[in-house]
């Protein structure tokens, strides 16, 4: 018995297959899965306009024939005929989205380069032209060397014209396969070419998107201009911060004096002023700081320039071994390691997730910016290196840039060890430049900062109290002039953790801190501020801001060795509490928070070094 003739739906993702293919078949369907794999099989029967039937398959939407998934794999092995159980196809239905032509091109090229006869459905045609957008179908079937007819799959336009044209490319055959060469970027470069002939009109929206992306997506400007950007925000964090984290700080020290002044003397107000308001208030602080960040992420999200950022660093991220799936994934873990760690399920390749989760704590969370912002206020000076350029701004984005690096540093490195493996690029679609609505900016602030609050009222507060205790009991005598710290639980274990923590150049006191900081590593601010406030019974120096006393007792390569350790510090509990339930155990957990512990310590000890023999 013959074989009915295969013709096969293939398209980039979202480019409406699914809908053509229900529409060509209609009720005349099965689903089953490819031998050997947990892949889908979508296929049905249609007859065609000569009476014959034939069988139509629903291929894995895809970006290329460079398979990074199962799916992609299982498209590639079937149109190129080596896929177990399936015959090649002997036609192709190249389904293209009408509204997107420069990306979803880019691979009917590499298709129609096989030699297999195709036909492209000019899919969701009805959504390009509502948009503003005319083509030339005539045109794009001369350049592509294929018939081209517009379709919309949802409403079954089109569909018998496709019909019309399959016994013609059944009855052609297959001609040898054409010249595909060239890297990504040549077929890239070739797609746009034929798109951008194809076009015959575009409103003003499309055309400026065009024009701007020619500029910000440049291999060498496109780059540039990213740094700039995040050169700007950081200066922007203490620049515009500062009057407002002035008046927050005036009202806790309002607040903190009124507790001093009001509550009678003892452990009681030693507990509201010295723990819960000096600790969680140093936090509070920076509140300003974090909302002025968030501003700025949430405006690059929602004028669409952080998926052209997402694009600027595949090829940076590829060099190290990571995909380009996982730089969402990082993006995210600025905010907080947590979400990034859970956005990685997005990535197909096993070791390439686990990579991308191992390195996640590495990219600067808002957590960190309060000790950053603490330290650089207190020992970098606030001038000017240049106009508009502050020094300040400047250290904040040399620690910001330092996470990163260290980040593609680590990735190599477990890239070409225990995740051993390589990247692979990523295929992505730009969405058009728009302006940011403000009631969505404000709502998305408002939630942010809630969060921050509600941190700090929970686990900051917390861990404060039961630092606060610690570090006030046993209680000393007053008269015996023993330090109340060094006489506590908490400062007894902080000078034995101490003695380790001396060669990179950690006192009691930081060492002190980054017990609970494991808890959250704002946390580390308000365990500073707790420690000097119960330790220092001078009136003077309990006036002082927490800045002012750390400027006060730390050397510049203390502060600088503090700074160095945030950059790698081993993550917080909930961190670490993701990690194991996403990669089911303690193995990878424990590794995480081994080599954080060390690269930290490593990268601390270089600074404090470095920073004494220079004379600092």
């Amino acid at each position: 018995m013959t074989a009915l003739p295969l013709i096969a739906l293939v398209g980039n993702p979202n480019a409406g297959k699914s809908a053509l293919f229900n529409a060509l078949t209609g009720a005349r369907q099965k689903t089953g899965n490819y031998p050997g794999v947990t892949v889908e099989r979508h296929a049905g029967r249609l007859i065609l306009p000569d009476g014959r039937p034939a069988e139509l398959v629903d291929l894995p939407g895809t970006y290329s024939l460079e398979p990074t998934s199962p799916d992609e794999q299982v498209t590639r092995d079937v149109v190129m005929g080596v896929q177990a159980g399936e015959r090649r196809p002997d036609a192709l239905v190249i389904v293209v989205d009408a509204g997107n032509l420069d990306n979803h091109l880019r691979f009917a090229g590499e298709l129609i380069a096989l030699g297999i006869p195709s036909v492209i459905a000019l899919n969701m045609i009805d959504m390009a032209q509502r948009d503003g957008l005319t083509l030339d179908p005539a045109r794009l079937a001369v350049d592509l060397g294929v018939p081209v007819i517009p379709t919309v799959a949802v409403r079954k336009r089109g569909t018998d014209a496709l019909k019309e044209e399959m016994p013609r490319l059944i009855a052609t055959g297959r001609s040898a396969p054409g010249a595909n060469e060239g890297d990504f970027s040549t077929r890239q470069r070739e797609a746009r070419r034929i798109a951008k002939a194809a076009i015959l009109n575009e409103t003003p929206a499309r055309a400026t998107t065009r024009t701007i992306d020619r500029i910000v997506l440049h291999p060498v400007a496109g780059p540039v201009i990213l740094a700039v950007m995040l050169f700007v925000m950081f200066q922007a964090v203490f620049a515009w911060a500062t009057p407002f984290a002035d008046a927050i700080d005036e009202g806790v020290s309002v607040l903190h004096g009124w507790a001093t002044t009001r509550l009678p003397d003892g452990i009681f107000e030693s507990f509201i002023a010295d723990g819960l308001i000096a600790g969680v208030g140093a936090v509070i602080v920076f509140l300003p700081q974090i909302l002025i960040l968030f501003a700025f992420i949430l405006v690059l999200e929602m004028t669409g320039y952080m998926v052209r950022a997402a694009f600027l660093m595949d090829r940076l991220m590829a060099g190290v071994g990571l995909s380009g799936r996982a730089f969402i994934p990082l993006l995210s873990s600025f905010a907080c390691a947590v979400p990034g760690i859970m956005a990685t399920r997005t990535i197909e390749d096993p070791k390439d997730r686990l990579t991308t989760i191992l390195i996640a704590p590495l990219m600067t969370c808002s957590a960190r910016l309060p000790v950053y912002a603490v330290i650089i206020a207190a020992f970098i000076p606030a001038r000017d290196l240049l106009p508009g350029i502050g020094l300040q701004g400047l250290v904040l984005f040399v620690l910001y840039f330092g996470g990163i690096m260290g980040a593609l540093v680590a990735a190599l490195a477990l890239r070409r060890s225990v995740t051993k493996g390589r990247g692979m690029g990523f295929m992505m679609e730009m969405p058009r430049y728009q302006m940011p609505i403000l009631s969505n900016l404000l709502l998305g602030l408002w939630q942010r900062a809630w969060v921050f609050l509600r941190r700090a009222g929970t686990i900051i507060a917390v861990t404060t109290m039961i630092l606060w205790a610690l570090l006030n009991f046993p209680r000393t005598d007053p008269q015996s002039g023993v330090s109340q710290v060094d006489h506590s639980i908490a400062g007894r274990i902080a000078n034995g953790l101490s003695v380790a923590m001396k060669p990179i150049g950690f006192n009691r006191d930081i060492s002190l801190a980054l017990i609970p900081a494991m808890a959250a590593r704002e946390v580390a601010v308000s365990a500073l501020a707790t420690t000097y406030a119960i330790d220092d019974q001078d009136e003077t120096k309990r006036d002082q801001t927490l800045g002012e006393r750390l400027k006060g007792s730390w050397s510049l390569p203390t502060a600088l060795a503090f700074l160095a350790w945030f950059v790698f510090a081993p993550q917080c509990i909930s961190t670490i509490a993701v990690v194991r339930r996403e990669t089911n155990g303690w193995k990878w957990p424990l590794f995480m928070v081994g080599y954080l512990f060390v690269l930290a310590y490593l990268a601390a000890g270089a600074t404090f070094w470095l920073a004494t023999a220079l004379g600092l």
